[in-house]
């Protein structure tokens, strides 16, 4: 038998882009769970607009990968049902700009039942919301709706950044009692990484140090997670030493790892895409000011979009968070 066991052969690790990677992740919740069901526009005989689930439906079938009718709020609502009976449902949200139709079945229904049963009834229902801006797209398709979810008690939300998480996101994601909202960043859906199966991967409520730093900390999540990268490469080269922490998971929030980084470096810059003005960096800035306030060397600065609704694709690169403005707000912390 133990020879058997040390026989068995290995899976063998890929390199794939994020949207494979998810595409894989589900697949091994699929097959390991009948009771998965994936659900939403065009999931099924397209593979979802960035094909993410392609090739699911032929594998699993059009009773477990459903292609729904338009209608984003009968979609969430249809897998409450579901979960209700037993299922764990994935519905795949098109666009970050769609997912406002659902908003009253997420945050009045998905997010209050466990309460409302006194935790008699669980929802383990996932929400995937490809979001952020960066691909040229036009209206109502480069949203950053994360604090309205993370606002909410009784939801879990989490957002991946590269595709080794998203390998393994998902399925904890899926395996997880609590209704997940799943944010996916649209435009490093072709990044590329070598994922390994069998490596078992980082929980998916705590955050990571991407980088080491001791100078300052950049706190980011999603999409801006490769771009603080990129700025700690530069800032490097001028002879500073920038931490990236990539947070993960936004509700809970994993507060010990981004303390623990702060207090070290002194120093904290949080980016995002979404607007800063009541942005989700308004509570991390909060947080690690309550918690890091003696440590301190500088206000906690926040970089993120301006207070407009998405600009068109032309003016988008303006709008967007990129180095420059990433390391001038690194600039600013050392002036003080």
């Amino acid at each position: 038998m133990n020879e058997a066991i040390e026989t068995m052969p290995r899976p063998r690790s890929q390199t794939l882009t994020l949207a494979k990677a998810l595409g894989q992740g589900l697949r091994k919740a699929m097959a390991d769970d009948p009771k998965v069901v994936v659900m939403g526009e065009d999931v099924g005989r397209l593979g979802g607009v960035f094909r993410v689930t392609d090739g699911l439906q032929k594998e699993f079938g059009e009773d477990r990968v459903i292609d729904t009718p338009l209608a984003e709020s009968g979609i969430v609502g249809t897998a409450i049902g579901l979960a209700l009976r037993g299922y764990r449902p994935v519905c795949e949200i098109q666009f970050d700009g769609f997912v406002f139709p659902a908003a009253d079945q997420i945050i009045t229904q998905l997010a209050k039942m466990r309460m409302r049963s006194r935790g008699a009834v669980e929802l383990p229902v996932v929400v995937r919301i490809p979001c952020g801006g960066g691909i040229g797209a036009v209206e109502h398709h480069s949203e950053s709706p994360e604090a309205y979810f993370a606002h909410t008690a009784g939801l879990r939300v989490v957002a991946c950044a590269n595709p080794v998480d998203a390998y393994w996101m998902i399925q904890q994601a899926v395996a997880c009692p609590d209704p997940v909202v799943f944010f996916e960043p649209k435009r490093r859906y072709w990044d590329k990484a070598q994922v390994d199966p069998a490596d078992g991967g980082v929980p998916f409520d705590r955050a990571v140090v991407a980088r080491p730093g001791t100078d300052a900390t950049l706190l980011a999540y999603g999409p801006m997670v490769k771009t603080c990268l990129e700025a700690a490469q530069a800032a490097q080269e001028d002879g500073r030493s920038l931490e990236v922490v990539d947070l993960r998971s936004l509700s809970p929030l994993d507060t010990a790892t981004v303390v623990e980084s702060v207090r070290r470096t002194g120093r904290c810059v949080v980016v995002h895409e979404a607007p800063v003005f009541g942005g989700f960096g308004g509570e991390l800035a909060a947080r690690v000011t309550e918690h890091c306030f003696y440590h301190l060397e500088a206000p906690v600065l926040r970089v993120g979009g301006f207070a407009t609704p998405y600009p068109p694709s032309r003016l988008e690169d303006h709008y967007l968070p990129d180095l420059d403005r990433i390391l001038d707000a690194v600039d600013r912390s050392f002036s003080w």
